[in-house]
């Protein structure tokens, strides 16, 4: 794969986190993985160090000053990107965002990942989604999701609306609630059964660096 886009079930379940952790275990491994990620909101422009575009930088070991060259449509409301935009007079203009991302993956000679924003049916505009932005893309699809309590009906709900598009995955990821009653295990167990030969990779979330966790390992031989 040359290029694969991540996306989620919803917002704040770990794509950024996957996200990092993937550059940082394929370059570790030697290969030269590079990321975008054309659209945020909740992003403060007077602190943006801790925004997604910035930890994804960071991964990557470059600057905060390379923040347009990863991430183009930038929002100050923590809101779907239609309506953060509409709050500032903005439009994000659907053909500019493809194009964006094609020229980020014809650039790069190895792995670049797409993260996207929010699930897989926020709406971008009056007109798109993220289902949408995937869809005019074609490329094989990270699906991240949580463990929490809920997971399983999102997860099989969004594997289904992908397949009527036709779209690849790649794998589902389970990136690990805090506080779920289910457990990571059970999670990932119970998702494989139902999500038709995907592979369903768990990946803890834990107070120390997670980059070595096998289920990277076992990302990275897929990718």
């Amino acid at each position: 794969m040359t290029a694969i886009f991540v996306t989620a079930t919803g917002t704040d379940v770990g794509k950024t986190f996957v996200t990092t952790g993937l550059i940082r275990h394929l370059r570790a491994a030697g290969r030269a993985a590079d990321a975008i990620k054309p659209v945020v909101s909740g992003f403060n422009a007077d602190d943006p160090a801790d925004s997604d575009p910035a930890i994804l930088l960071e991964a990557l070991g470059r600057p905060l000053t390379d923040i347009d060259r990863i991430c183009r449509w930038r929002f100050a409301a923590p809101l779907a990107p239609a309506m953060a935009a509409k709050r500032e007079g903005r439009v994000i203009e659907f053909n500019s965002l493809v194009d964006f991302c094609r020229r980020a993956v014809v650039g790069h000679r190895d792995i670049m990942f797409i993260e996207g924003v929010g699930g897989i049916m926020v709406p971008l505009d009056d007109k798109h989604t993220v289902l949408d932005w995937m869809t005019a893309l074609r490329l094989p699809l990270l699906l991240v999701v949580g463990s929490y309590v809920g997971t399983i009906s999102h997860t099989l709900t969004a594997l289904q609306v992908l397949a009527r598009r036709n779209l690849d995955v790649a794998a589902v990821i389970v990136s690990e609630s805090a506080d779920s009653a289910a457990s990571l295990e059970e999670t990932v167990e119970t998702i494989a059964r139902f999500a038709d030969s995907i592979d369903v990779v768990g990946i803890p979330r834990l107070p120390r660096d997670v980059t070595s966790h096998h289920g990277f390992d076992r990302l990275a031989a897929i990718l």
